[in-house]
């Protein structure tokens, strides 16, 4: 390649201002008539050439290959209908086109595939990112190389926000069906967390989208709560439906709201929505009766006033109506306490009744204590501290109580110094499993790391589950589940000696927090369950039981796939099982009779929010390169070449731009004529004027 290039011996403001006098100059002698004025302005003419220095460039060029780009959409959505099959046969199709490209001589070119899947990571649940997929592989072309890029996809794509600039023709070969429709159901509002008893708000709407087959008044929309349906109404398409949810326990509430596949439908991904809805106690309202002032008295209370969601209602006996010591009633007290509102009419009212050393003395008819018996049956919770007086004629086993106790007093006291102990089943037992890591010390050889305790009521266990032991195995803390209710039975008043630090003390405040969960049946306290939960993408499945024997597992994918892994002992009565790359959407567990359920991302991934095949996501884009967009249900396009600046879309083909991109080997600069020759034609011309303008 050759050309005429200027190197100006002076400046070139020197230069236009010389050729400016010139031109005056020769003007100025052409309208006085001066017969060599014509001669002299050439000789000006070619001095101020010389004064730019032309020279002869010639370049030894090597001419660089085109690069095209063929990117592949393989995201969850292109995995719909005939859309796999389509993609395979297009990506043969377009391969073997680039291929016979690639060999033509006169417009040589490379090109390179590209593959998009769903975004992973950090970007995880953010769709599909083809426009950083595609940045990512033009960032290592020179932007005069780029021949165009030609995507694969549905069209849908999440990052546009991201899309490059490209020189060159983008085009869209586009999969699925051009008369699609789709129902997809969203969620328009929805709260993290709801109070314990009551119920949240929620708002949704269903939509179809596409070429809906005929138009819908309303569809019917199925609420189910962890795995149970609680709600099914029709609601209208288009608008925004409202409804409340019961939130009936604690922990996380998994809720699914569906609706049902229409016929011919693209996908029946989006027709389910997932909401974790975090069930919280507003306030836990605690009433605590002490049969009798002692040292653990106030123990329990300082415990309980330290927790601000607890309301506490304290009732403590001083003075028993079998006592006479001649004090007047009203020196003793200001109010009469209101016994038979609260045990009668109000007991319903409580999460938790806890007995502290209480011994029948006629303060509490029986009437009221069979009262608090029918609560625990109907799903009370009762926490029983005993004292000496469990043992004798004073014991509440000898109340209408006595039916829903798990134990029976033997009438013997055990008063000796013994380590409390977590029993073989306690070790499975979430209220006392893993206890010992909450002592102030290490366990050594097996040996708690907490302080003795000093009194034992012996007992004798008639149901329940023994957690904690006293000496020689004799049950210290029973849980039982009469009726639908719950109750724990502590064979000891001593447990304040830990909260005192006694011989360093012990983890009181934990046990007693795991006691009141459990009491009020919260799920992660449950002994029987299952439970599931996203973990680094994967998904973890818990099985925690009191048996030894190894869960039978069955996991049922949102796809309906069963899974039956084998789980693994991480700890007592605790196993384990990890599904890695799970597919999103609501899990259904199951171990015989015991069931869970396990939310994974989103029911409806943003790949399934729309996945309709479509163009006019990439129109704008397409427009602004003079790119093309065709269906492969039409036919595969047709590759060509095409001239740069060319039309690159017509029917039934796409182009690709000849860019004839090289590489400059070698230049070389020659004087265009040397010095001495322009000076010596420059006097010529100038002699010549003189000579006409002499005669």
């Amino acid at each position: 390649m050759s050309g005429v290039v200027f190197s100006p011996l002076v400046s070139m403001v020197v230069i236009v201002a010389l050729a400016g006098g010139l031109t005056a100059l020769c003007l100025y002698a052409a309208w006085m008539r001066l017969a060599g004025w014509a001669l002299r302005g050439l000789g000006g003419l070619v001095l101020l050439l010389a004064l730019s220095g032309p020279s002869l460039k010639e370049e030894d060029r090597a001419p660089l290959t085109d690069i095209a780009f063929l990117l592949v959409d393989r995201s969850d959505s292109q995995s719909l209908g005939m859309r796999p099959d389509q993609i395979a046969r297009a990506e043969e199709e377009l391969s073997a086109s680039l291929d016979a490209l690639s060999l033509d001589p006169d417009a040589p070119l490379e090109w390179r595939r590209v593959e998009v899947g769903d975004a992973t990571g950090a970007d995880e649940g953010r769709g599909t990112l083809a426009m950083r997929a595609l940045s990512d592989a033009l960032a290592g072309v020179a932007p005069d190389r780029i021949a165009g890029a030609i995507l694969l996809s549905d069209g849908q794509v999440h990052d546009m926000a991201d899309a490059p600039g490209l020189d060159a023709p983008l085009h869209l070969v586009l999969t699925g069906q051009p008369r699609e429709w789709d129902r997809k159901l969203s969620v328009v509002a929805a709260p993290a967390f709801g109070i314990v008893g009551e119920t949240v708000q929620m708002a949704l709407r269903v939509d179809e989208l596409g070429f809906v087959p005929r138009d819908r008044d309303a569809v019917t929309l199925s609420i189910s709560l962890d795995g149970e349906d609680v709600l099914r109404l029709s609601v209208p398409v288009g608008e925004d439906i409202t409804f409340d949810v019961p939130i009936a326990r604690g922990g996380m509430n998994v809720l699914q709201a569906s609706v049902a596949e229409g016929a011919g439908e693209l996908t029946s991904r989006n027709n389910t929505a997932l909401i974790e809805i975090n069930g919280i106690r507003d306030r836990l309202r605690v009433l605590l009766v002490s049969g009798e002032p002692h040292a653990g008295g106030r123990t329990w209370r300082n415990l309980l006033k330290s927790d601000a969601a607890v309301d506490l209602v304290h009732f403590t006996i001083l003075r028993p109506p079998s006592k006479q010591d001649g004090v007047p009633v009203f020196e003793m007290s200001l109010i009469a306490f209101p016994t038979r509102e609260l045990f009668m009419e109000k007991i319903d009212e409580f999460d938790l009744i806890i007995f502290d050393r209480y011994r029948r003395r006629g303060v509490l008819p029986p009437s009221y204590l069979d009262n608090i018996a029918r609560y625990v049956e109907d799903g009370g919770a009762v926490l029983v501290a005993s004292g000496p007086a469990f043992a004798g004629v004073e014991s509440l086993w000898r109340t209408p109580l006595a039916r829903v106790l798990p134990a029976d007093p033997t009438a013997r006291v055990i008063e000796e110094g013994y380590l409390p102990r977590i029993s073989e089943l306690g070790a499975r037992h979430p209220v006392t499993a893993g206890l010992e890591d909450y002592a102030p010390r290490p366990a050594v050889d097996g040996v708690p790391g907490w302080g003795r305790w000093f009194r034992l009521i012996d007992l004798e266990q008639t149901a329940g589950d023994t957690v904690m032991e006293g000496p020689d195995g004799r049950p210290l803390l029973i849980l039982d589940r009469p009726g639908q209710g719950r109750i724990a039975m502590l064979a000891s008043d001593h447990a304040w000696l830990w909260a005192r630090g006694y011989e360093g003390g012990g983890p009181q405040v934990e046990l007693l927090r795991r006691l009141a969960h459990w009491l009020m049946q919260e799920p992660e306290l449950e002994e029987e369950v299952l439970l599931g939960d996203e973990v680094s993408g994967d998904l973890l499945v818990t099985r925690r039981t009191l048996g030894d024997v190894a869960p039978t597992l069955e996991l049922t994918a949102p796809d309906e796939t069963i899974l039956t892994p084998q789980m693994v002992e991480v700890g007592p009565g605790r196993w384990e099982v990890r599904i890695e790359d799970p597919v999103q959407g609501l899990w259904r567990l199951r171990d015989g009779d015991v069931t869970g359920v396990a939310a994974v991302g989103n029911a409806a991934p943003k790949e399934f929010e729309n996945a309709l095949s479509t163009d006019e996501v990439l129109k704008p884009l397409i427009d602004a390169t003079d790119g093309g967009a065709i269906r492969v249900s039409d036919g595969v396009p047709d590759l060509r070449r095409v001239r740069e600046g060319r039309n690159a879309a017509g029917r039934g083909w796409l182009g690709l731009a000849d860019r004839d991109a090289y590489t400059v080997e070698n230049v070389s600069l020659t004087p265009l004529a040397p010095a001495w020759l322009m000076l010596l034609l420059t006097a010529a011309l100038i002699l010549g004027a003189w000579r006409i303008e002499s005669r």
